[in-house]
């Protein structure tokens, strides 16, 4: 399975999580977010490993800046985390050539349905935690809903994953879950990660 470490802001800190076995790096957009990567320069990125795919995860944005902030920072992936339009996401693909990450906010097993008219212009979905903000809330979902996912396209866990989770995570019978998206237990502070306990949740993780 796959690892997303996301809301990076600073350099050191970037440079110290490219040190260690993740796929995914995710960089938030989105001025309201603690996490909010503003000031962050290309140079800043320099010392990531090629294997590690940047995200830009933007909320409710028009494609011209997405498509600036793609050329900016050689992003390889965005994720949508909105009320973005099919339209847009194919847009996305189609004129930057990143793959699409759309996120839907789940609290119920209806919430998949709306999942169905995005499999044809995605990539991956990412299911989070049903709140007011945009991700980063901490708090976890019912995982047992995702048995009712009935899509095919693969998707990415997120909300409130955290130490200690890497047993539960290990049991979850889901075919279609490709990663995990780890973000705010794993915090000294928002967008400030705690690397010793990252290295820990992933090598504990990896034996399993």
């Amino acid at each position: 399975m796959k690892i997303k470490v996301c809301g990076m802001k600073n350099p050191q800190n970037i440079d110290q999580l490219g040190q260690l076995p993740i796929d995914f790096i995710g960089f938030i957009f989105f001025e309201k977010s603690p996490r909010y990567a503003v000031g962050l320069e290309l140079t800043d990125l320099s010392s990531l490993p090629v294997s590690i795919e940047r995200v830009g995860v933007f909320v409710n944005e028009d494609f011209e800046t997405i498509a600036r902030l793609v050329n900016k920072y050689k992003l390889t992936y965005v994720q949508l985390h909105g009320q973005e339009s099919v339209e847009l996401c194919l847009k996305c693909r189609k004129e930057t050539g990143v793959k699409v990450i759309k996120a839907f906010n789940v609290s119920t097993e209806a919430d998949f349905a709306k999942t169905k008219e995005y499999t044809e212009v995605c990539d991956y979905f990412l299911f989070d935690t049903k709140t007011s903000q945009h991700g980063g809330s901490g708090i976890k979902f019912d995982w047992n809903i995702l048995k009712a996912y009935q899509e095919n396209l693969p998707f990415f866990l997120s909300g409130g994953i955290s130490e200690s989770d890497v047993e539960s995570i290990s049991k979850l019978s889901l075919p279609r879950l490709y990663a995990l998206d780890l973000n705010s237990k794993f915090e000294i502070e928002p967008g400030l990660k705690n690397i010793n306990m990252l290295n820990n949740f992933i090598s504990h993780f990896k034996t399993i």
